[in-house]
């Protein structure tokens, strides 16, 4: 079903503004200011020494302006520079930078200005903000453009499994890090032929609801060159007991619901390539368990899926349509079956490839309010759909 929300702009043109990825909410803790990041263009993917700034809307406002607060050389169109807030007292964020030859983290306290470079950037933070979990940003930007920083070389690109790379975890206190999942051993873990020969990388970590353990895109290249083959990883926070949670070559995009439970979209395990069944499906982690999710409800393609904050919706968007090029952005009650299609928003030709603009929907704190960014006015910018009355 349609439900009627009120939508409406957070940022306004004729410069580009928007978030990135659908796993971090932009909205402060007390819901007063959403973060952002703000581009001279749109149209082709960054190079190196692009800058982009950052910055807030405060929304009690209502002008819809942007209020920069610092500049970064580390970003990307589809994840920006993993802007997002720290928990605790006061305003303070962390995001990705560029020192000299290396990428880096900033912790940036906004009420007093204090800055603190990190020794390595940032993909995602415990729920407690005391932990990062980082990847190797130029190998990403090697092996799947849009999502990696252009500037740095690979000090691993002859390497398929580097032992030295891999993920690390980081004090954001110290900047004290280790290596806890290097690149060999993912690939040494439960092997298939196809996994030899090839270049192995990480994508998307995220930790559980719980902070210990974390799910991580196991990528490796095809020898012939014809995509990439995926499998999705879970392990301890220190990087033990790693388990490939689904093996079966295409993992997608995937959010924890609990500490032991995650859904993603993905081919389910069983299915070949040659007859697949790709869809929502729950994982229970450490096991070979899982449950389809949303069949026949949902649509079949992949799409950005988080659940709200009290577990009871997910959130999940689609592609632009063959059809009309609209993406549609989607709240979902499994223990209803209840669809509601928030509303379908143009993607015109002029975005596609790295530069495209996915919805990449997320939550508000109170499980109220959505953001999302979109092209639909024919600059990039972030929206809010007001959903309260919709999952009350």
């Amino acid at each position: 079903m349609n439900a009627k929300s009120e939508v409406s702009a957070l940022t306004v043109g004729p410069k580009h503004h928007w978030f990135g990825y659908y796993d971090k909410t932009p909205w402060s803790f007390d819901h007063r200011f959403v973060l952002c990041m703000e581009s001279d263009f749109a149209d082709r993917p960054p190079v190196a020494g692009d800058r982009i700034r950052l910055g807030v809307v405060d929304t009690t406002k209502g002008n819809r302006m942007f209020e920069p607060f610092a500049e970064t050389a580390a970003w990307c169109w589809q994840t920006g520079c993993m802007l997002q807030w720290l928990p605790g007292s006061g305003r303070r964020v962390v995001y990705n930078t560029r020192e000299g030859n290396h990428f880096a983290a900033v912790v940036h306290d906004l009420d007093r200005g204090d800055r603190k470079v990190l020794p390595l950037p940032v993909f995602c933070v415990t729920p407690d903000g005391r932990t990062a979990l980082s990847i190797n940003f130029s190998r990403l930007a090697r092996y799947r453009p849009g999502y990696g920083y252009a500037g740095v070389p690979d000090p691993f690109e002859q390497d398929l499994t580097p032992e030295k790379d891999g993920i690390w975890r980081m004090d954001l206190a110290s900047g004290r890090h280790e290596l806890i999942l290097p690149t060999a051993a993912a690939a040494a873990t439960e092997p298939t032929p196809e996994m030899a020969g090839v270049a192995h990388r990480f994508n998307h970590v995220q930790v559980n609801t719980t902070g210990t353990r974390f799910g991580v895109l196991h990528r490796f290249m095809r020898r012939k060159g014809a995509g990439d083959l995926t499998r999705l990883l879970t392990a301890n926070i220190d990087g033990s007991e790693v388990c490939v949670l689904n093996p079966n070559r295409l993992s997608s995009h995937y959010d924890w619901r609990d500490g032991d439970h995650l859904l993603i979209w993905a081919r389910v395990p069983g299915t070949t390539i040659d007859a697949p069944k790709h869809c929502y499906i729950v994982f229970t982690d450490k096991t070979k368990e899982f449950e389809l999710f949303g069949e026949g409800d949902l649509p079949e393609g992949d799409g950005h899926c988080s659940y709200s904050p009290d577990r009871r919706w997910v959130l999940t968007d689609t592609y632009p349509s063959n059809v009309d090029q609209k993406q549609t952005l989607i709240l979902y009650h499994p223990g209803s079956r209840r669809r509601v299609d928030i509303g379908r928003f143009l993607h015109p030709p002029p975005f596609g490839g790295e530069y495209r603009c996915d919805l990449h929907p997320r939550w508000n704190r109170y499980g109220t309010k959505i953001c999302f960014d979109s092209v639909c006015d024919g600059t990039r910018q972030l929206y809010a759909a007001d959903v309260k009355d919709v999952v009350r």
